[in-house]
């Protein structure tokens, strides 16, 4: 079963961000190649489902960054190699044999430009396959390598030690070669084994991207999870914050079977959106088996992330902000009752309808998700009265707050999580704090 997600999630976790800048992606994006940043996008684009899929690539990855494994390769090689083999017009095959002089002079410039960009990519490939035997004995395949099993990785070795890519090895890379030599050489890299080069540099390009995020996660200190059975229906999740935030508070959470719905309260500004997008965006990473902002984490593989965070009014089917939540919920409805099993966050849930509505509908709505075992849900909402309610009807849902401590007038925030409700409200103290009410109550009223 494919991973489910949508734009409306990425948006809210800043997956992409504005033109790529300041996103999650940014933190990663620092491939060598140019075809190694497309990968890494496909990546963030498709998370995985399968345990097994997630825990090999999670694997990798921790290897390369435990032997601090380093690219080895330069990016002008492949965009050499890339142009090279691009050009498959075989009107433009090397030659062995020497150019008459007419020949020559009716050719020489074009000749010579064509000619230099065949010999460029030549070399080029021929020092892309030494750099990658290197890299294959030093670091891919050294014992205790997971890709000693990886079926790709044992084929790529193959392949070098087999004939016709095994000569390229008895080359040395910067020798001058003959035009015999180039010739042959031309025709075989460049038309009869054309596909096989292609292959070669795609497995390349996609080391590209495993050692990139190896040297990111130990730069950051970030952890590697584990996945677990979709049965076990768990998520343990330790020490994890926002991995764009500067001096991010870190929190700890579990749910499981008897836990699978939290419901989140907290003052304005006391950090509820902040910790809600800090969950989504570990358990996003977790999914694509990349590393996570944590201490440690263990969780359920499910079967995608539907988020509610920052929900736009859809002016243009002239929807109200209410009607575009109930659109929204109805989305995630049918997401559900296909059986699928779905990580759902929902902030302030129902905010655009009055307080009566909003709490009969958090009820009901809640009540249902908390019937969803094998989905997880995060619900944040003010209406505080809905969860005593929920606390008599559901025993599988967890009560966590965001706290926020007084200081005379002054509201401080911890940012760290705890058990219970809170009826923490503060907005006349903010607007008195801000002195609103003084300067509205300034100047002459304008009477009519």
């Amino acid at each position: 079963m494919l991973f489910t997600t949508d734009k409306q999630t990425q948006e809210n976790l800043n997956i992409f961000g504005k033109q790529g800048m300041d996103s999650v992606l940014s933190l990663f994006n620092r491939t060598a190649t140019n075809n190694g940043a497309k990968i890494l996008e496909e990546m963030f684009q498709n998370p995985l489902s399968n345990a097994e899929a997630i825990n090999k690539r999670i694997g990798v990855i921790s290897y390369l960054s435990t032997v601090k494994a380093v690219f080895p390769f330069s990016a002008e090689m492949f965009d050499q190699a890339e142009q090279y083999l691009s050009n498959t017009d075989e009107r433009t095959k090397l030659s062995a044999e020497k150019p008459t002089l007419e020949k020559k002079l009716s050719n020489l410039v074009a000749a010579s430009a064509d000619q230099k960009q065949i010999v460029n990519g030549i070399n080029a490939i021929i020092e892309i396959i030494h750099e990658l035997s290197g890299l294959l004995k030093n670091i891919l395949l050294l014992t205790g390598s997971p890709l000693n099993n990886d079926p790709e990785t044992i084929n790529i070795g193959k392949l070098l030690i087999t004939e016709p890519i095994s000569l390229l090895l008895q080359e040395k890379p910067k020798n001058k070669r003959s035009k015999e030599i180039l010739s042959a050489y031309d025709v075989m890299l460049r038309f009869s084994y054309r596909e096989t080069i292609w292959q070669i540099l795609r497995y390349i390009y996609h080391m590209d991207v495993y050692i990139t995020i190896a040297r990111v996660a130990a730069e950051r200190g970030f952890i590697f999870p584990k996945a677990l059975a979709k049965e076990e229906n768990s998520i343990r999740i330790e020490g994890f914050y926002h991995p764009q935030l500067k001096n991010a508070v870190a929190n700890t959470l579990t749910t499981g079977a008897d836990s699978n719905v939290i419901f989140l309260t907290g003052a304005n500004m006391a950090g509820k959106s902040t910790f809600m997008k800090s969950f989504g965006i570990a358990m996003y990473l977790a999914h694509m088996g990349f590393p996570v902002a944590a201490k440690q984490m263990e969780f359920s593989v499910l079967d995608g992330i539907f988020t509610t965070i920052n929900l736009p009014d859809n002016l243009g089917i002239g929807a109200s902000h209410f009607y575009a939540e109930v659109l929204r919920l109805k989305k995630i409805a049918k997401e559900l009752s296909t059986g699928k099993k779905i990580f759902v966050i929902f902030d302030e849930l129902f905010r655009g309808t009055n307080v009566k509505d909003a709490y009969e509908a958090t009820i009901a709505v809640t009540t249902a998700f908390a019937r969803k075992l094998g989905s997880v849900f995060v619900i944040s909402t003010h209406i505080i009265e809905a969860g005593e309610i929920l606390k008599e009807r559901c025993a599988n849902i967890s009560f966590q707050y965001l706290p926020t401590r007084m200081k005379g007038t002054i509201p401080e925030y911890t940012y760290t999580l705890e058990t219970g409700i809170t009826d923490d409200r503060h907005g006349m103290i903010i607007i008195n704090n801000e002195g609103i009410l003084e300067l509205l109550k300034k100047g002459k009223e304008i009477i009519k």
